[in-house]
């Protein structure tokens, strides 16, 4: 798997210094070359690393005694990899020291000796280490405990921190019967209805090329709930990509406009499409000033955020977002959820969700519109329509603690609006 670790190795210093998401650096070819094993484990490794990134940096800091110069960071990488396997994934000791000091075959030669000294004495020294540390604290950024902390106090803040430290299950979202495919997925049926299985590689579980299913996360899954029976309604799905709402609502019979800036993330909504044999019109444009054709009745915006709400499966969130990013975003949702409001006829529905655990990208932003007069009013969501632990004043508000025996979900907040 030495492959697999320069690929690693490479996608690490895409996401911390070219701020580079790592699913963009994946879709454009960062696992090219690898068969589908080592595929998994270079996923896996660089997504440990950036989850327990805090605490990896804490134990480099008691094993180097002088910090390394940014120039060197490619060698910091290398010790982050190497810890990561040796006191995450149960690497073999051997395996994960040579591996690690052949990252830094040619320009890093010299400090080859520092990475095996330092990782040999975190052999020695790092099981009584890492088990004194307070992992969650640590691979957490200061203004994300912070800001969980004052929106749903500490207790619950550490709880969601602690989600935040293994690889998720998968979550699948069945076309019909999901008692059937239950046993044959090998997963557990979630009350809420999704499948729930242990990861694996996508395209080999059973039903993927029969359109039997498509991934989402099990609290993704439940904004388009709150529009009701929609089979037969003309229904917008605004910021549409990457298109698991989208197949909800076409499943279930509406007829779907998907709305999307990006073609190319709509070309993979095609795709999906097409897999599961649905059908929805797909439109090329700005959802904060597209104008319908024909009005819907019903519309989902799923607004652009700083999907904080997402760190189980995306933990390079964690450090490529920041208290300016969610000022920015919800400037952007403001401008959207205004102009949605006017596309809806009286009596028509607006769902408005974020995958984000920022209050100011959720119930701020609705108090805010409501302030301006809009002419809409809320329509509380209940526990008739998800559970209960996942409704707060009124909204849909799911954490990554809930069914933490489970394996969590992500944090989703949305709302229900009834245009007058």
């Amino acid at each position: 798997m030495s492959g697999a670790r320069a690929v690693a190795h490479a996608l690490l210093g895409e996401v911390l210094r070219r701020r580079r998401p790592l699913d963009e650096a994946l879709a454009e070819g960062g696992l090219d070359g690898l068969d589908a094993r080592d595929r998994a484990f270079a996923r896996l490794l660089v997504a440990t690393a950036l989850r327990r990134l805090g605490q990896l940096d804490e134990l480099i800091a008691q094993f180097v005694e002088k910090p390394l110069p940014e120039k060197s960071a490619p060698v910091t990488d290398a010790l982050r990899l190497g810890l990561a396997q040796l006191f995450i994934l149960g690497t073999a000791d051997h395996a994960a020291v040579d591996s690690s000091v052949r990252l830094l075959d040619g320009r890093f030669d010299g400090l080859k000796g520092l990475v095996n000294a330092v990782l040999r004495r975190a052999i020695r020294e790092g099981a009584t280490r890492v088990k004194a540390q307070d992992a969650a604290r640590l691979s957490t950024p200061d203004w994300l405990w912070e800001s969980w902390s004052r929106a749903y106090g500490p207790e619950a803040t550490r709880a969601i921190a602690e989600m935040h430290l293994a690889e998720p299950p998968l979550d699948l979202s069945i076309r019909a019967d999901a008692k059937l495919w239950a046993p044959r997925l090998e997963a557990e049926i979630l009350p809420t209805g999704t499948l729930r299985r242990a990861s694996a590689i996508v395209g080999e579980i059973p039903g993927y090329a029969d359109g039997a299913w498509w991934v989402q996360d099990a609290a993704a899954a439940l904004p388009v709930r709150l529009l009701g029976d929609v089979a037969g309604c003309r229904v917008a799905d605004l910021c549409a990509a990457p298109g698991g709402k989208t197949l909800q609502l076409a499943v279930a019979g509406a007829r779907v406009v998907a709305v999307d800036r990006s073609a190319r993330r709509l070309e993979r909504v095609r795709e999906n499409l097409q897999r599961v044999r649905c059908e929805a019109e797909l439109v090329v444009a700005d959802a904060a000033v597209w104008q319908p054709t024909q009005p819907p009745e019903a519309i989902l915006l799923d607004a652009p955020c700083s999907a904080t709400g997402t760190l189980r499966r995306h933990p390079d969130v964690a450090h490529l977002k920041s208290p300016a990013d969610v000022q920015r975003l919800s400037a952007l949702q403001d401008r959207l959820l205004d102009h949605t409001v006017g596309l809806l006829p009286p009596g028509g529905l607006l769902v408005y969700c974020v995958c984000s655990l920022e209050p100011e990208e959720g119930p701020e932003r609705i108090a805010r519109l409501l302030g301006t007069g809009a002419p809409v009013e809320p329509v509380p969501v209940t526990s008739a329509e998800v559970p209960a632990e996942m409704v707060r004043d009124g909204f849909l508000r799911t954490l990554p603690c809930h069914w933490k025996d489970r394996g969590g979900m992500d944090g989703f907040f949305a709302a229900r609006l009834r245009r007058l």
